[in-house]
């Protein structure tokens, strides 16, 4: 595992943002994904909490923080300590996508910008691999990486005011799907039909940082099929574990 020159900076009373370089790179997310799981095994006894983007962690404690130099001593020894972490199983979740021009919404203008046909637009982003870097913006968003370049678009200079749940959509260098209904800026290509964020799971959202996922093109029949099963709460999220 790489080691950064890490910055430490105070967030408020109580909590520390950790950076690294800002890069969207797998070994980033891998070392800071490392370095959260030491810091929660290091504190197991101690309430904090921890968040993570694609190059930073926001550790939070619940009181406050006295001697800020010791509190980032502590975080450094951590990091640079040879703790064994239990590490979780990374899974390939493969999210059933319909690509119909009901739904994609600027597909049309995406194939007029790049000069190619909505179905080359349609395979290229169903054959990539994307990596869940974290989770934010809504509940169950996730922010993945791994987009074809071809596919890079920059956010639309006027957002809509409603998208609609479950739209697959492209936004800079990122694709993602809106777990729920919401604004948004991003340009609109499908809409899967699966929850993303289901209050009442065990496990709100089924997808964590460091897995994978892959878009299965699916026909507008084959779409409202999942969409009843995923109402009468019989759909289960296809995947397989890569390795744990």
């Amino acid at each position: 595992m790489n080691q950064y020159q890490l910055k430490y900076k105070p967030y408020g009373d109580r909590s520390i943002l950790i950076e690294w370089p800002s890069k969207i790179e797998e070994v980033i997310l891998k070392d800071i994904i490392n370095f959260k799981e030491k810091i929660l095994q290091k504190y197991v006894e101690q309430k904090i909490h921890i968040n993570h983007a694609y190059n930073s962690l926001l550790v939070t404690y619940y009181e406050i923080i006295i001697d800020y130099g010791f509190a980032v001593s502590e975080l450094k020894e951590v990091y640079n300590s040879k703790g064994i972490y239990k590490k979780s199983s990374v899974l390939l979740w493969k999210i059933p996508v319909c690509y119909d021009d009901s739904f994609g919404l600027d597909l049309e203008m995406l194939s007029l910008e790049k000069g190619i046909s909505k179905n080359e637009i349609i395979e290229l982003h169903s054959e990539s691999i994307y990596t869940v870097y974290f989770i934010g913006f809504l509940p169950g968003f996730l922010y993945l990486g791994g987009l074809n370049e071809t596919l890079y678009t920059p956010r639309k200079a006027s957002p809509r005011l409603q998208i609609k749940k479950g739209a697959v959509a492209i936004g800079g260098n990122q694709t993602g799907v809106y777990p729920n209904e919401s604004p948004g800026g991003w340009n609109i290509i499908g809409n899967s039909p699966i929850n993303f964020f289901d209050v009442q799971s065990e496990t709100p959202c089924f997808a964590k940082a460091g897995d994978t996922i892959q878009f299965v093109p699916t026909a507008l029949s084959n779409y409202h099929e999942i969409m009843t099963s995923v109402n009468n709460g019989t759909y289960v999220v296809e995947s397989e574990v890569l390795y744990g």
